[in-house]
């Protein structure tokens, strides 16, 4: 049985130090690594972009982009305006020490304890989440700020290795 603790506790710990990387795919659930969207209006959504621990905002940033170009390609429309934009970090909650004293009195006896503690986080760092509505539309793209190409945006950031394990992915049914 002793032999038996000993593997376990070892590969709980491995089990715990394993990340969920970031990738361009749909979230599972609402916290999971991955974009989620939904459809505001017909041509209005909101995208959501949950990055792993330890990627860099920028990085999310453009996954969320990324998808709002996929979205606006399977929609029919040619460009996309980015009309607000949220980002939200979870910090990384590195390792921490603390120290305890107590004591008791048992009559004739008393004693003193004192208290050593440490945690380190196995999460593999901070993490960030982007969120951004869009508005979409067809013809020429308007020169505005936060306006992008669909199209183009999709490509560049494709061949930068974003998101290249899919293709345009289908609009959620509202």
């Amino acid at each position: 049985m002793k032999r038996l603790i000993l593997p376990a506790l070892a590969s709980l710990s491995l089990a715990a130090c394993a990340t969920q990387p970031t990738l361009y795919q749909p979230a599972a659930t609402p916290s999971a690594v991955g974009y989620s969207d939904y459809r505001i209006e017909n041509d209005r959504f909101r995208v959501t972009f949950q990055g792993g621990p330890g990627a860099s905002p920028q990085y999310v940033s453009d996954l969320a982009l990324l998808r709002a170009a996929d979205l606006a390609l399977a929609n029919g429309y040619d460009w996309f305006r980015v009309t607000a934009r949220f980002m939200q970090g979870r910090g990384d909650s590195g390792p921490r020490l603390g120290v305890g004293v107590g004591g008791a009195d048992f009559g004739r006896r008393s004693s003193v304890g004192v208290g050593l503690g440490t945690s380190f986080n196995l999460g593999g760092g901070p993490s960030a989440q982007v969120t951004l509505e869009v508005m979409m539309g067809r013809g020429e793209r308007p020169r505005d700020r936060d306006t992008y190409d669909a199209r183009s945006l999709r490509q560049n950031l494709g061949a930068a290795g974003l998101g290249a394990e899919s293709s345009v992915a289908p609009a959620p049914v509202a």
